[in-house]
């Protein structure tokens, strides 16, 4: 059983009979002498994504949970079901689209770079690449000298996703987007 000092971002522990996996840890030193050091968790719970958020003293101890990070890679969806594929053993892994919540929208056949989170053999969560290259298929018209200036119009891609991006993009442009801020980074 870890100790709250020894958790890491992205590890998966039990935490009030549920498994979730840690978001951020941050660690608040005490002012005085006699004071313990506190380390403010959030945590997201798996499935249902739901956040919680709690501090515990560096002693203070969790239940880890064994976790298996694989590389995988989409393969079909059916209905609210997406199957994604272990890259080395071939396995198929079903998750479902309320569990993927807005991950769902940068799921396409071109993803690549995507590690599935395995406890007990079952795909519980997807962790995204830090960014990801989309087309642009709805977007306004481009509107020349656009990159003179910093103001930015909704493009559309084809999982639904919706983003600001800058003027001068056409539709049919392929685009970096950041997936943590949901932003637009750069032309692919």
């Amino acid at each position: 059983m870890p100790r709250a000092n020894e958790l890491k971002k992205g590890g998966v522990v039990e935490f009030k009979n549920q498994t979730c996996l840690i978001k951020n840890i941050e660690v608040q030193n005490p002012h005085s002498r006699g004071g313990a050091t506190l380390y403010k968790i959030r945590f997201q719970t798996v499935p249902g994504r739901q956040k919680l958020e709690e501090s515990f003293k560096g002693d203070d101890q969790l239940q880890a949970i064994e976790l298996l990070r694989r590389q995988i890679v989409f393969s079909y969806r059916e209905e609210d079901t997406y199957y994604f594929m272990d890259e080395e053993s071939f396995d198929q892994y079903p998750i479902d689209a309320e569990t993927l919540d807005t991950d769902a929208l940068y799921i396409s056949e071109s993803l690549k770079g995507t590690m599935g989170l395995l406890v007990d053999g079952q795909l519980i969560a997807i962790e995204l690449p830090s960014s990801v290259e989309m087309t642009v298929i709805e977007t306004s018209p481009g509107i020349k000298g656009g990159s003179a200036s910093a103001r930015t119009k909704p493009a559309r891609f084809a999982t639904g996703l919706v983003i600001q991006v800058p003027e001068y993009l056409e539709q049919g442009e392929t685009v970096k987007i950041n997936t943590a801020e949901n932003r637009f980074i750069s032309r692919a």
